[in-house]
C-alpha cells in the first residue's frame, strides 16, 4: 500500500472499475428470493448537485449497496426530470441573447432547440453523482420526457378525463406575470415586505356614510363585487343588503355578511374582489358575487371594465388610483404594515392570483386511499411525527392545476374545434375520430405541470402501463428518501396515483431526511453567501476561487463585500480536499432523525481523519502479514477472542440501526469499533502477541480477518477507499480482489461471541489506562520504564495479571510487576484502582516532588487570569446584549473549558502534595 493515503487516485480507479463491471446492475443477484427498490427522486436537468442532493444521495447509496451485499437483487432506479419551467428559461436566455423570443423561433423548432442543449449540458448532475459514488443502474435511467413515460402520461391523463377525474374550468390560480404561466405553489416564495395599509372611503348608495375598508392592493378595488362584515357586527347589521357606490367606477356592489370577516381586523370591514384573492374567491362562490378580472396576462390593467388605468402595469395603476382616491377625498388614511409577499422563484415577480381556463385534477376521491395506506400501515413515514402532517394537507386538499402556459413537457392530449368542443384523445388521429372526419381541430397550447408526470415516477421508470418484469419484481418499491418540503408537491401525489392506476402504494417507507443548514444554523442560499459545493469539498477549492463563486452574479455590491467578509473569516486557507469517502461519512454521521442539520466543516476532517487512521492500520496490518502464511484454523489468545466479539456486537447493532434507518447511530458504532476497539486497542495488544510464536499465527488470522469485515461493514458509508484496502487484502492473502461489491454483507455468528473475553480485555484496558494516567497527572515520560505493585487482588486479578504479563509489559512500559501483600506496606506511591485492586506506581526518582507542585502552580496561576478576562466579558451587559449569540456562546464554552481545566490541574496538585 502507498504510506499517504491519496483518495483523488482511489476514487478515479474505482468509478471506472465499478461501471466496467457494470456491478450496479439490478440483473445482479437476480436468482435471489428478495429484491429492493430505491427511486431516485428525479433531479432537474437544469440542476447541479448541492448538498441536500449529496446528502440524500449518501444515505440512498448506503441502503442500496447494504441490500446488495445482502445478496438481494437491488435496483437503484436514477433518472432526471423536464423540469419544465426551468428549462425553458435556459433556452429562452440563450436566445433574447440574441434578441430573438421563442414565438419567432416557433414551437417546433423551439424545442428541438431544448432537446439538443439537453443532449450537450443536461448531463451536469448524473456526472456529479458519479464522482459521489452513487451506485445506480445507468443502465436504467430515464427522463420524465423519454417515449415510455411519455406514453404513461398520456394514458393516464385519458383515463382520468374519462372518470371525470381530470376537467377543464375557469378558476384562481398562482399566476406568473413574466412567465406568463401558472404556478405551483412550490414555485411560489413568500417573503416579509414592509408596505402600507391603505384605507378607502366606499360610500353608501344614497346616503352621506361610508364604510372604510382596508387593503394592501388598492388596485384590485377595480374588481370588487361585494364589502363583507360578520353577521353578528352590531355596527353594520343594518347595512347588510344595502349597497356601495365603488369609487372610480360606475358600479353598485352589496353589501353582504360573512363569517369570514374577523370583528377584530382594521374596521371590520372587508371588500371582496373574487378574481384577485383565493380566499375573496372562496366568498364569491358562496355568495354568487359576479367575478371580475382586472388585469392581463401580464399584469397590466384590461379592458374589461371601462376604467381611466387601461394598459396600466398594476403597480403604476395602484399609485394612480391612490392619487385620484385622495383628490376625491375618499383616501381615509395609510398606515404601515408588514405583509407576505409572493414572489416567482424563477423570476422574482410579484405572483398574482389570477382567473384563467385551466386544467385540474379532482383530488378528493384520490385523496382518500391515499390517507387509508398511510393509517392503516401500508406506508409508514420515518420519523413517524411527519403523517401529522401529511393527514392535515390530505385532508383539507383543493383540486390541483395541472396545466402550464409554456412549450417544454407533455403537452396537453386534447383537441378543440371551432365550437370550443374538447376531445381527449392520444393523437389526433384518435381525437379526429371522436370529432367526425372534416372537422378542423386544434391542440391544447398548454402542457402539464412537471409534478404530474413526476407522481407516475415510481411505476412509469418500471414501464408501466406494460406488465414489465421489472414492475413485477421491484413495485411496490422499498422506500423514498425525500425532504418535508414535497409531501405534498410529489410524495402525496405519488401515494395517489400509484393506488389509482396500480392498486398497490409506490412504497412502503417514507424516510424524511432533515434539512442541511450552514454551521450557524442558517439555510443555505445563494442571496446569504454561505452555499457549500459538495464537489468543492471533495476535491477542495482556494479561497480566491471560493470568493468569486460566491459572489458571482451578485448585483449589490454591498452584500458582495459582506460575503466576502463572511467567507474570508470562515476559510482563510480556502477548502482543503478531503475526498468523497469524508464527505459521505459526514453525511451519514448526521443522518439523525432531526428537522434542521448543522452541518460543520470540521466533521468533514475528522472523518478524514478516521479514513487516514484507518488507511494506516491497513498498512500495519499488511506489512505484518506480508510473506506470511495465514492458517485461519489457528489457536487465538484472549485479545483475538475479544477483538471477534466486539465485532460481533458491532454487526448487530449496525443491523438494527439500518433496519431503523438510523444511519448516524450506525456510523457512530462504526467509527467507535474501527477507531476505538480495533486501531488504538486491537493493533496495539497484537504487537507483543506476534512478536510470540504461541500466538503469533492466531493473531495474523484474526488481524485480516477483522479487517476484511471493517471494510465490508464500512463499504456502504465509504466505498472508495474500503475498495482499495480489500484489494489488497486479497492480493495479499491470493484471493479473489475484483471488487469488494461481489462480497456478502458481513452475518452475526454467535460462535464468537465471548463474555470472558471481554470481560478480561475490559480489566487488562482499565489497568493500561490507569498506569497512563498516572504518568499524565505526574508529567512521567510514556517511554520511562516503571516499576509497579499491585495490591488487593483477587483471584481472578491474579490469573489476568498472569496471562497478560507481556501485554502489560509492552503496553504500560513496565519494568517490573510485583504482588504486593496487604500486610506489606507500600513505598511513597501514585495509585490506581482496577475494581477492587489498587495499581501502585512508586515516585522515587520518577518526579522532583517540589518542581511538579510548582509547575502546576504556574499552570493554575496563568489558567486563572484567563478564567478573569471571560468572566469579565461576560458580565458585560453591553456585550452580552449586542454581540452575536454564537460569539457570547463561544466565549461561555471557553469559561467553562478554563474552569474545568483548574480543577483539573488542583486534583492532581492535591495528589502530589499528599505523597
Amino acid at each position: 500500500m502507498e504510506k499517504t493515503y491519496n483518495p483523488e487516485q482511489i476514487e478515479a480507479k474505482y468509478r471506472s472499475l465499478w461501471e466496467n463491471q457494470n456491478l450496479f446492475s439490478s440483473n445482479s443477484n437476480a436468482t435471489s428470493k428478495n429484491a429492493y427498490c430505491i427511486m431516485l427522486p428525479p433531479p432537474n436537468v437544469t440542476g447541479s448537485l448541492h448538498m441536500g442532493h449529496a446528502f440524500q444521495h449518501t444515505i440512498m447509496d448506503v441502503l442500496t449497496r447494504y441490500h446488495r451485499g445482502k445478496g438481494e437483487q437491488t435496483l437503484w432506479q436514477p433518472g432526471i426530470d423536464h423540469a419544465g419551467i426551468a428549462t425553458q428559461m435556459v433556452i429562452e436566455r440563450q436566445l433574447a441573447a440574441q434578441d430573438i423570443t421563442r414565438h419567432e423561433v416557433g414551437r417546433e423548432k423551439f424545442i428541438e432547440k431544448i432537446w439538443d442543449w439537453k443532449e450537450q449540458s443536461g448531463g451536469t448532475i448524473t456526472s456529479q453523482m458519479r464522482r459521489l459514488g452513487a451506485s445506480v443502474d445507468w443502465d436504467k435511467e430515464r427522463f420524465t420526457m423519454d417515449d415510455g413515460l411519455s406514453d404513461a402520461v398520456k394514458k393516464v391523463f385519458i383515463q382520468l378525463h374519462k372518470e371525470g377525474l381530470i376537467y377543464r374550468g375557469k378558476r384562481l390560480v398562482n399566476w406568473d406575470p413574466v412567465l406568463h404561466t401558472a404556478v405551483s405553489d412550490l414555485e411560489v416564495i413568500s417573503t416579509e415586505k414592509q408596505g402600507s395599509l391603505w384605507h378607502m372611503r366606499y360610500p353608501i348608495t344614497n346616503s352621506d356614510d361610508y364604510l372604510v375598508v382596508a387593503t394592501t392592493r388598492p388596485e384590485t378595488m377595480l374588481g370588487d363585487s361585494a364589502v363583507a362584515v360578520h353577521p353578528d357586527d352590531k355596527r353594520y347589521t343594518h347595512l347588510v343588503g344595502k349597497t356601495i357606490d365603488l369609487p372610480l367606477t360606475d358600479r353598485k356592489i352589496p353589501i353582504i355578511a360573512d363569517d369570514y370577516v374577523d370583528i377584530d381586523f382594521g374596521t371590520g370591514c372587508v371588500k371582496i374582489t373574487p378574481a384577485h384573492d383565493f380566499n375573496d374567491y372562496e366568498m364569491g362562490q358562496r355568495h354568487h358575487l359576479a367575478i371580475i378580472n382586472i388585469l392581463t396576462d401580464d399584469a397590466k390593467i384590461n379592458d374589461t371594465i371601462n376604467s381611466a388605468y387601461i394598459g396600466m402595469d398594476r403597480f403604476v395603476a395602484r399609485k394612480k388610483i391612490i392619487q385620484d382616491l385622495d383628490a376625491q377625498g375618499l383616501l381615509d388614511k395609510i398606515e404601515p404594515h408588514k405583509l407576505m409577499v409572493p414572489h416567482g422563484d424563477r423570476t422574482n415577480a410579484v405572483i398574482e392570483p389570477y382567473l384563467t381556463d385551466q386544467w385540474f385534477v379532482k383530488i378528493a376521491p384520490l385523496a382518500q386511499p391515499a390517507i387509508d395506506a398511510v393509517k392503516n400501515g401500508k406506508i409508514r413515514f420515518i420519523p413517524q411525527n411527519w403523517d401529522k402532517t401529511y393527514f392535515n394537507w390530505m385532508d383539507n386538499i383543493q383540486d390541483w392545476c395541472i396545466s402550464r402556459q409554456i412549450w417544454w413537457g407533455h403537452r396537453i392530449p386534447a383537441w378543440y374545434d371551432d365550437k370550443g368542443n374538447i376531445f381527449v384523445a392520444d393523437s389526433l388521429e384518435e381525437a379526429q375520430k371522436q370529432a367526425g372526419e372534416g372537422v378542423a381541430l386544434r391542440q391544447d397550447e398548454d402542457v402539464l405541470d412537471t409534478w404530474f408526470s413526476s407522481a407516475l415516477w415510481p411505476f412509469s421508470t418500471l414501464g408501466w402501463p406494460e406488465k414489465t418484469l421489472d414492475l413485477a419484481r421491484f413495485y411496490p418499491t422499498d422506500v423514498l428518501v425525500t425532504g418535508f418540503d414535497i409531501i405534498f408537491f410529489w410524495v402525496a401525489r405519488m401515494i395517489m396515483f400509484g393506488l389509482k392506476f396500480t392498486g398497490e402504494v409506490p412504497f412502503k417507507d417514507i424516510y424524511i431526511t432533515g434539512l442541511i443548514k450552514d454551521g450557524q444554523g442558517q439555510k443555505m442560499s445563494k442571496s446569504k453567501g454561505n452555499v457549500l459545493d459538495p464537489i468543492d469539498l471533495i476535491d477542495g477549492i482556494s479561497l480566491a476561487d471560493l470568493l468569486e463563486k460566491r459572489t458571482q452574479g451578485m448585483m449589490q455590491p454591498k452584500m458582495a463585500e459582506k460575503i466576502k467578509k463572511q467567507t474570508k473569516k470562515e476559510f482563510a486557507d480556502g477548502i482543503p480536499a478531503f475526498g468523497t469517502d469524508a464527505l459521505r461519512f459526514t453525511f451519514a454521521a448526521l443522518a439523525s432523525f432531526g428537522r434542521d442539520i448543522k452541518f460543520d466543516l470540521k466533521r468533514v476532517e475528522g472523518y478524514r481523519n478516521f479514513c487516514n487512521k484507518l488507511w494506516n492500520a491497513s498498512r500495519f496490518v499488511l506489512m505484518k502479514l506480508e510473506g506470511e502464511s495465514i492458517n485461519p484454523n489457528a489457536q487465538i489468545s484472549t485479545a483475538d477472542a475479544w477483538i471477534l466479539s466486539r465485532l460481533q456486537d458491532t454487526k448487530a447493532k449496525v443491523e438494527k440501526h439500518l433496519g431503523d434507518y438510523r444511519l448516524d447511530l450506525m456510523s457512530q458504532e462504526l467509527y467507535e469499533f474501527v477507531w476505538g476497539d480495533y486501531c488504538d486497542w486491537y493493533l496495539e495488544l497484537s504487537k507483543p502477541l506476534l512478536a510470540d510464536e504461541a500466538t503469533k499465527a492466531g493473531t495474523q488470522a484474526t488481524l485480516i480477518k477483522v479487517l476484511n469485515e471493517i471494510v465490508t461493514l464500512l463499504h456502504p458509508i465509504i466505498p472508495f477507499i474500503t475498495e482499495e484496502i480489500f484489494e489488497q487484502c486479497s492480493t495479499l492473502l491470493g484471493q479473489d480482489n475484483s471488487s469488494l461489491m461481489r462480497k456478502s454483507y458481513p452475518k452475526v455468528d454467535s460462535q464468537l461471541i465471548s463474555t470472558s473475553s471481554e470481560a478480561e480485555i475490559q480489566w487488562l484496558q482499565t489497568f493500561i489506562l490507569g498506569v497512563r494516567q498516572i504518568r499524565g497527572e505526574m508529567n512521567i515520560s510514556p517511554n520511562k520504564p516503571l516499576h509497579c505493585f499491585v495490591q488487593d487482588f483477587n483471584a481472578i486479578d491474579e490469573a489476568y495479571l498472569d496471562n497478560n504479563a507481556n501485554i502489560l509489559n509492552a503496553l504500560s512500559k513496565m519494568q517490573t510487576l510485583d504482588k504486593l501483600p496487604l500486610s506489606e506496606e507500600a513505598p511513597e506511591s501514585a495509585t490506581a484502582l482496577v475494581g477492587e485492586m489498587k495499581i501502585l506506581i512508586p515516585l522515587a526518582g520518577l518526579i522532583d516532588k517540589e518542581q511538579e507542585i510548582a509547575r502546576l502552580n504556574k499552570e493554575i496561576e496563568k489558567l486563572n487570569q484567563q478564567k478573569i478576562q471571560f468572566e469579565g466579558k461576560l458580565n458585560n451587559e453591553k456585550f452580552v446584549s449586542s454581540a452575536p449569540e454564537a460569539i457570547v456562546n463561544t466565549e461561555r464554552e471557553r469559561l467553562l473549558a478554563t474552569e474545568n481545566a483548574i480543577a483539573d490541574l488542583s486534583i492532581q496538585l492535591g495528589k502530589i502534595n499528599n505523597l
